[in-house]
């Protein structure tokens, strides 16, 4: 097998493509023929070693892949050898195999694709664990979806209109706005534009009617999230998704009393551990979304495996949209 090494966390440019032994499944694990793996935030910042997970080193980034069963390792009863899986297992996907908790993969229904299955997990189980489990979203609702082009924002839109709700998307350019009205978004608001006469506030009163969101789909952090919060309607949900922006914002109490609001942490990784029972009913639910055509991962463009140094530098230009997905050859 070949893969991305990563012996020395100081960076993209320190990783190495390299020869490794095959190795063979432990106690519940599997062996995985990698067909196609996404790349995710959390991927950056490991390999920069400024993510809260630390590998031991040597490691081959790629939290989240999909591919084939070749080898069970004992203890292993729910798949079998040429089962197609999709996997979030926070490294080893990078590369053409790796060894995967069994416990950790999805089975994939004929018809899911590879490059699919390989963006769809960490997009979907936290933004279905954010809108209908933390956020109690009803059908006619508004959520606004920051940094609604990237991969959980395109995630958000999907989800939110498929449980009926009015979509706000808000992305930094009209190709990102574009894509988010292409997805199902009912409008869209352009916070990129300088626009000096029009203040984000503004721009979210006049596109609520003066009401505000109900529902504010956060993955970005940042300078945005107070004007957007005091922008929110009465008894609305503020999901705290992630920083994609860098610094963590600090808000006033005050205004969580003023509008009857709250702020709502979203840690889908957790949920998952502490509730797998009801983690595998959602992955289901998702799973049958897909099938039936309500959901589908928005992806930028694929890349060989070879070219993953690459690709790491397009999620730093920030002008991807949706998912990058690494794939190997057939």
């Amino acid at each position: 097998m070949h893969a991305w090494l990563c012996e020395n966390p100081v960076g993209v440019d320190a990783l190495t493509w390299q020869e490794r032994p095959t190795p063979t499944p432990q106690t519940s694990e599997v062996l995985l023929r990698i067909e196609a793996a996404s790349l995710n935030f959390p991927d950056l910042l490991i390999v920069q070693n400024k993510y809260q997970m630390k590998p031991p080193l040597p490691f081959v980034p790629g939290s989240e892949y999909a591919g084939v069963v070749e080898a069970v390792g004992p203890g292993v009863t729910d798949l079998q050898v040429g089962d197609r899986v999709a996997c979030l297992s926070g490294t080893g996907g990078f590369g053409t195999h790796t060894l995967a908790p069994a416990a950790h993969c999805l089975k994939l229904p004929e018809g899911f694709s590879s490059v699919d299955a390989a963006a769809f997990i960490m997009i979907y189980a936290t933004t279905w664990h954010a809108l209908v489990d933390r956020a109690q979203l009803k059908a006619g609702e508004t959520v606004l979806v920051l940094g609604a082009a990237g991969g959980v924002g395109t995630a958000a839109i999907q989800v939110a209109k498929a449980m009926g709700a009015r979509v706000i998307a808000a992305a930094s350019t009209d190709e990102k706005c574009e894509l988010c009205r292409q997805l199902g978004a009912d409008v869209t608001l352009n916070y990129g534009r300088d626009t000096p006469s029009t203040t984000l506030r503004d721009r979210i009163k006049e596109l609520t009617q003066g009401r505000g969101p109900d529902v504010v789909y956060d993955p970005v952090g940042g300078d945005f999230a107070e004007p957007v919060f005091r922008s929110i309607a009465w008894r609305g949900r503020y999901l705290v998704v992630g920083f994609a922006a860098g610094p963590i914002p600090a808000l006033p109490w005050n205004l969580m009393l003023l509008k009857g609001a709250s702020v709502v942490g979203v840690f889908w990784g957790d949920f998952q551990r502490r509730e797998p029972q009801a983690n595998a009913a959602m992955m289901q639910e998702l799973v049958t979304w897909y099938q039936e055509g309500k959901i589908k991962p928005a992806i930028d463009r694929t890349l060989p495996m070879a070219e993953l140094k690459a690709a790491y530098a397009l999620m730093g230009s920030r002008s991807v949209m949706g998912k990058l997905v690494m794939v190997n050859p057939s």
